[in-house]
């Protein structure tokens, strides 16, 4: 008979995580395996079958730490910069640079899947003061449709020259390319790792944004007796359906062709009049005694599902305005539009 595990502080970290998760049930360990890497299922599955019968006071007293920590507001703070600095006590510099870089970066394996990944604009912006032999590297080794859209935005003459090598271009030698791909991840990379960081109050409005109703208003309560500051900036971070109104007549437009119409019947019983409104006088009066007829025939609809449409719809806005398709004013005097 496997024996009953009751020294709670002989446990060590794996050991921990698998009991807490043969507690959590099948449908939410399953969840956690998936975010798992191989060697993590492997390693917990082993000592989750080893395990033996496990005390309910021990699993109490692990419950209770798990949420002590994750709780706790002052414990510990990671950081880029603490991370690098650990790392650079144990390991050579440009190992330490290589490492941070693929945290920092753009997702991708190689140097080239990240350019993949990076905004044609920003990369079009570095590439128009190297020479264009080098600029033409780096075309040829990107996917053709993002390389086409970087080299529309290179001055014209510049561009020009850059098209000429590529097509005089023979194999390039492994040193050359090794040379620039090295430029890249020293220079470019890195510098846009680090302005491409995000301030914590942007995140955690980004967040709140995609919480349901009732959740939202649990934590910016909760976070208003904390810290009344930080709540307020988030407030004012946060873009929601009611913002929708910031949005001219033309970007509604927009957002109206790309904008699923079951999901704006929806999104629309539970936004304001002043919403509704912007929508409707930006239809035709056919399409909208359609969307209005919608609206009564679906009778009352739940809160959450009116929640999850008017989310899509405005992850759809913030969309449109990071491309460019439309434009999201912030209220200011100067975003106002003259006719």
């Amino acid at each position: 008979m496997a024996r009953v595990k009751e020294d709670y502080r002989s446990l060590s970290g794996p050991e921990k995580a698998a009991i807490l998760m043969l507690s959590l049930g099948e449908e939410h360990s399953a969840k956690l395996f998936a975010l798992m890497d191989d060697e993590e299922i492997k390693e917990i599955s082993q000592i989750m079958s080893g395990l033996g019968t496990i005390s309910s006071n021990l699993v109490e007293r692990l419950f209770v730490e798990f949420a002590d920590q994750i709780s706790s507001t002052g414990s510990l703070v990671g950081s880029y910069d603490s991370t690098e600095r650990l790392l650079m006590r144990s390991l050579p510099k440009d190992r330490v640079e290589m490492i941070m870089e693929e945290i920092r970066g753009p997702a991708g394996r190689t140097m080239w899947d990240k350019l993949g990944n990076v905004n044609e604009a920003v990369l079009a912006n570095y590439l128009k003061n190297e020479y264009p032999q080098t600029v033409a590297v780096v075309l040829a080794k990107i996917k053709a449709d993002h390389a086409s859209r970087v080299l529309a935005l290179l001055p014209e003459n510049f561009a020009m020259e850059v098209i000429m090598r590529m097509l005089r271009m023979e194999a390039v030698q492994k040193e050359v390319l090794d040379g620039v791909e090295k430029t890249l991840r020293t220079e470019f990379m890195s510098n846009l790792a680090r302005t491409a960081r995000r301030d914590a109050h942007e995140l955690m409005a980004d967040i709140f944004n995609n919480l349901d109703r009732n959740a939202e208003n649990r934590f910016m309560s909760a976070l208003e007796e904390r810290n009344r500051e930080s709540a307020e900036r988030i407030k004012q971070l946060m873009f929601t359906f009611e913002d929708l109104v910031r949005i001219d007549a033309q970007g509604i437009q927009t957002l109206l062709r790309s904008v699923e119409k079951d999901k704006l019947a929806i999104a629309l019983k539970g936004g304001s009049d002043a919403v509704k409104d912007l929508f409707f006088k930006n239809m035709s009066e056919r399409a909208g005694k359609m969307l209005r007829e919608d609206m009564e025939a679906m009778g009352p609809v739940r809160l959450r599902d009116v929640d999850q449409a008017q989310s899509a719809i405005v992850v759809m806005a913030k969309e449109l305005a990071a491309s460019g398709q439309i434009v999201i004013s912030e209220g200011r005097e100067e975003d106002e539009l003259i006719y």
